[in-house]
Parts: C-alpha cells; structure tokens; sequence
C-alpha cells in the first residue's frame, strides 16, 4: 500500500486511525478473499459514491436529521441512544459529543464495510445491525408503541439513508453520478436495507422522494429535536465541521426536500449567501478529498478484486430468524 506522502493526508489518516478504525472496524476483512467482491464489486455504483469520505459523512448527517423528524425515532434516541447529552438522566437540548462519535463510526463502519468488505464482513455487519434493532423496542410519552423492526420504520429509515447519501453525493460531489448512473445507485443499495429486514423498499430516486413524502402525515418536530437544530445550536462548542454543530445542522436542512424544510422551519438565505456557503462546502468536501484520496480499505478492496471477481450472493436478506441478544451482548460484538 502507498504511504501518504502530504501531511494533511498522514494527519487525517492517523486521525481517522485512532478515533475510527481502531475503535469501529475490528474484525472486518477488505483484502481477502481474492476475488470475492462482496455484496456489490468494483463496477458499482456504490463502489464509486462512499469511495467519497466527506459527502459520505455528509449524507449521513442528513439523513440522520430527516430520519428525527419521526417522532418515534426521537423516542427511539432519548430511550436507546448515548447521542442526546443528559444531566441526572434529562435531556439538555445538546448533543453528547462521544455518543455522537460512537454513532458516526458505527455508521462509517457499517457503510464503509457493506460497501468494500468481503461477503462475510458484510453479512457480519448486518447481522449485528439487525440485532441491535431487535432490543430497540418501548413506549413513547403519548403512549404510542415503537419497535425498530417494525416494517414501516425500516422502510423509512432505509429512505432516509438512501436520500441523504445520494443528495450529498449528487450535491457536492466534485464528479456526481447522474441520470441513470445515479439511478444504479438507489437500485444496487436496495441490498443494504433488505439485509437489515427491509421489504417493499423503493428503488429509484422518484420512488425513495414518494416513499418519504408519504410520511408526512405521521411526522412532527418534537421538544428533543426543537432543541437540537436551528438556532438552539449557537454557541455548543462544536466544531463547524462536526456533526451537531451549527453549520452541519445547516447543511443538513439545506438538502432536505421542500416540505421537509417547512416542517423544520428552515429559512433559506439570501440567494448570494445561499451561493456562498454552499460553495464553501462544496470545496471543502473536495478540498479533503483531494488530499486525503480514498480510504486504505478502498484500495485493499480493489486490491482484493484485481485478477477478476466471482459471482456476488443472490440474495442479502436474512434466510433464518436472527438469535436473541441483549443490548449488553451486541455492544460486545459490535
């Protein structure tokens, strides 16, 4: 493997080392076996879009903001997650920088992995996701249940993702996928959320739009989310680039689809400032990619799959009824 050679790459790289891979990625494969080429291959569109990092952080982002809009996955969160920050067991209204890293590298690592891992690292990742899901089950405030596998939340928390994945793609990507490139995109990824139990998934980029609009209905903002986004965010001591702080809130509700926006009060500026900061994303993004390049995982994989590759799985749904396992159990294996 080619060593970085600029110091902003070798600084990211034992960054991303210490406070990700090191912690997230134990155990998962991307130089072998020869030829396996996991649940995608080198010619998919999926290779191509989280070969990307930064608009790979990014659609993950949004996709957790338009995800929140579901009153159960707030609950979901307050109940389950360490990303709410607490005082004696309250929520502030702020956000608890390590549970927000632990989500983040879990996602980079589920993401990251399903795309270049082998068959097996895949399979492994879903398997844990999904039994994660399995122990995220209560009761909201207003007496409602929620149960994470419950087939209409799959279906939209697997709308989300592939929402805010492509949109930032699309959006800030130096090269986007477009047209029907693009459209392989929603197909291929339909793998993903039929391997965490997903059924019924929508498959382009119209049906993934439709799919969420149709939730409409049963969305609102609560107190939990009110209290992380917007101008609530002022003054949180984080970073502009981390997620949580004021800007990515920004970037976040800027992506999100018209009637999305109105929900979350998003008041657009003015369209030269709009202009600006937009475009000082854009060259970010880009900016640490051009200097950082694609992570080592990425070149093991294609390393993995140089002499040619053999046929993906069939199929990525789970074929039997997954075991038991407390939150205790899967955080061990996580």
């Amino acid at each position: 493997m080619a060593p970085r050679t600029n110091i902003l790459a070798a600084r990211f790289e034992r960054a991303f080392d210490a406070e990700i891979r090191s912690r997230f990625f134990r155990g998962l494969d991307f130089a072998g076996p020869e030829g396996d080429p996991g649940w995608f291959g080198p010619d998919s569109a999926v290779w191509y879009v989280h070969s990307h990092l930064p608009t790979l952080v990014l659609g993950l982002v949004g996709a957790a903001y338009i995800e929140g809009l579901d009153p159960s996955i707030s609950w979901m969160a307050y109940d389950h997650s360490r990303i709410p920050e607490r005082v004696d067991g309250v929520p502030t209204g702020g956000i608890d920088p390590e549970g927000a890293a632990v989500r983040l590298g879990h996602s980079l690592s589920f993401f990251i992995g399903t795309a270049y891992g082998s068959t097996a690292t895949a399979e492994r990742l879903a398997r844990t996701v999904r039994a994660m899901h399995h122990t995220v089950k209560g009761t909201r405030p207003d007496g409602l249940p929620y149960d994470a596998d419950d087939p209409d939340w799959l279906r939209w928390n697997y709308a989300t993702v592939v929402w805010g994945l492509a949109t930032a793609h699309e959006r800030y990507h130096r090269k986007p996928l477009r047209g029907a490139d693009l459209e392989r995109y929603y197909g291929e990824f339909v793998r993903v959320g039929e391997a965490l139990g997903g059924t019924d998934l929508p498959a382009t980029k119209a049906e993934v739009a439709e799919c969420l609009e149709s939730y409409l209905p049963r969305l609102a903002v609560t107190p939990i989310k009110a209290f992380g986004t917007g101008p609530n965010l002022r003054g949180n001591g984080t970073k502009p680039w981390e997620p949580g702080s004021q800007f990515m809130d920004w970037a976040a509700r800027d992506m999100l689809p018209e009637w999305a926006q109105k929900l979350a009060l998003y008041q657009r500026p003015n369209p030269l400032v709009l202009r600006m900061r937009r475009s000082a994303l854009w060259l970010a993004l880009n900016g640490l990619y051009d200097a950082t390049g694609p992570l080592p995982e990425f070149r093991q994989a294609k390393a993995r799959v140089a002499g040619g590759t053999s046929a993906p799985v069939a199929v990525t749904a789970p074929s039997a009824p997954d075991p038991a396992l407390t939150r205790e159990e899967v955080e061990a294996i996580a």
